[in-house]
């Protein structure tokens, strides 16, 4: 069976935790804002069943909290030309 390999776009709520739904084993290669959106690129195989996965953000200076709060690290954002900077962590499961 040949795996489909692409790279898809998801963009972010402006929001302390979010949850994504994309192909189980997508790896996520970055984030930025595009056109001043949030967005998430990650590379999938199209065949996969989707899974949720939890995306936390936080502000610069801002708490990071306990885990799973201090996920893995995914990118930052800026917003307002720079005025809000932002910082993306995906939650690794236990």
């Amino acid at each position: 069976m040949c795996r489909v390999k692409a790279i898809w776009k998801y963009p972010l709520e402006v929001a302390d935790e979010q949850t994504i739904a994309m192909p189980r084993g997508a790896v996520i290669l970055g984030v930025q804002a595009q056109r001043g959106i949030p967005c998430l690129w990650a590379m999938v195989e199209t065949d996969e069943p989707h899974e949720l996965r939890r995306i936390y953000t936080f502000g610069t200076g801002e708490k990071l909290g306990p885990p799973p709060m201090q996920g893995l690290f995914s990118g930052t954002y800026q917003l307002n030309d720079g005025d809000l900077v932002l910082h993306v962590f995906e939650e690794i499961p236990a």
